[in-house]
């Protein structure tokens, strides 16, 4: 089975009709519709003069709009997804090191972040979601002059999708990009190994600003045209309601959240 080598490709690959995203009490996001929502927040970006290789911070909570905002940036810019528990010191340091260009997060969000951003001068870009909007689909608005990105249109196979940080343990933290390619390659192994098709539908319990959600649960759907349920994030009272609303073919967590699932299951 082919790989795609841009984010671009990789979304193309899903039926027009079938399911992208879903989430709990909201209607669901089509290929079509998240192709199309894509696109249009390219255009968004590219207006606000942010372009391919062009650093976008993002503090938003788990969900449809954390998936799919990951999923847009990333697909016409370069997507740093941030912990939303971190502290302002911590997201100055980050947004500093990142040379980010803006900082998306929710409209009005009380984030320590959007303090951190104004401090170093980075503009915000502020997500609003409209009632009965579906799963992940959102609109952007920003202070920001209306103007042309330098390289605008969806990103080519070696331009910056997505940068993380490494976790610092022994030293400074240190910027990780990964080109996109190398995201598409990677999610092409994992979809492989778990031999996703069309038909499957993960429940994603995973954070969106790590690599095991983005690539493990998120990528390697959308890849496969398959669908994600985009929880708030893990909660153990909530797995087994969860299952059986979404009935999802699979899900992936970390050792701690099966030994917690496990642990209620008798219940």
């Amino acid at each position: 089975m082919s790989t795609p080598t841009t984010f671009t490709e990789l979304l193309a690959l899903g039926s027009d009709e079938a399911i992208a995203l879903t989430a709990p009490g909201r209607l669901p996001l089509t290929y079509h519709a998240l192709r199309q929502h894509v696109q249009q927040t390219i255009t968004t970006l590219n207006g606000y003069g942010i372009g391919r290789n062009d650093r976008v911070a993002i503090v938003l909570p788990n969900g449809p709009e954390m998936a799919s905002a990951f999923v847009s940036v990333a697909a016409g810019a370069t997507a740093a997804p941030l912990n939303p528990a971190y502290q302002q010191n911590e997201y100055a340091f980050y947004m500093e090191d990142l040379h980010a260009k803006a900082l998306l997060v929710e409209q009005g969000s009380a984030s320590p972040a959007v303090a951190a951003a104004q401090e170093l001068g980075i503009p915000l870009l502020e997500l609003i979601v409209a009632d009965n909007d579906p799963a992940g689909r959102f609109s952007l608005t920003s202070d920001l002059p209306a103007t042309s990105a330098a390289s605008g249109g969806p990103a080519s196979s070696e331009d910056v999708a997505l940068i993380l940080h490494t976790s610092g343990t022994t030293s400074r933290p240190k910027i990780v990009p990964l080109l996109q390619r190398n995201v598409c390659a990677s999610v092409g192994n994992i979809r492989d190994t778990l031999a996703l098709t069309p038909t499957d539908h993960c429940l994603n319990v995973m954070p969106l600003f790590h690599i095991h959600g983005l690539m493990a649960a998120l990528l390697s759907s959308l890849l496969a045209g398959a669908s994600v349920c985009c929880t708030p994030g893990f909660n153990a009272l909530q797995f087994f309601a969860w299952l059986d609303s979404e009935k999802p073919t699979w899900y992936t967590a970390v050792p701690t959240m099966h030994q917690a699932i496990l642990s209620r299951a008798a219940r």
